[in-house]
């Protein structure tokens, strides 16, 4: 287990919100990181009337706290959002940390 423990926040794509939660738990038992979760729909739940970049806004404060984000990129998957999370993430100095090798 993981002495130095690093706070990590999970970035992907919510069709894989279920997954994202069984990672997160891992992530925690196993590999002994403080994990901050980012899923909202795990039932496919649609929110009315949600302002999409205060969600962001959200989001980033997360990554701004966190050491690092982990990508859960099931099958290759990065979204368009994760994408930005990323991209936020490398320009904020954070680790990125992929769930599947990245293929070139």
């Amino acid at each position: 287990m993981n002495m130095d423990i690093k706070v990590i926040t999970i970035c992907g794509s919510m069709r894989y919100s279920k997954e994202m939660i069984k990672i997160a738990e891992e992530l925690e038992l196993k590999e002994g990181y403080a994990v901050i979760q980012c899923v909202y729909n795990v039932d496919g739940q649609k929110y009315e009337g949600i302002d999409a970049s205060i969600l962001d806004k959200i989001h980033r404060k997360k990554i701004d706290i966190s050491d690092a984000i982990y990508v859960v990129n099931i099958n290759g998957y990065i979204g368009e959002s994760t994408r930005k999370e990323i991209e936020y993430a490398n320009n904020n100095g954070k680790e990125v940390i992929y769930h599947e090798k990245i293929v070139l």
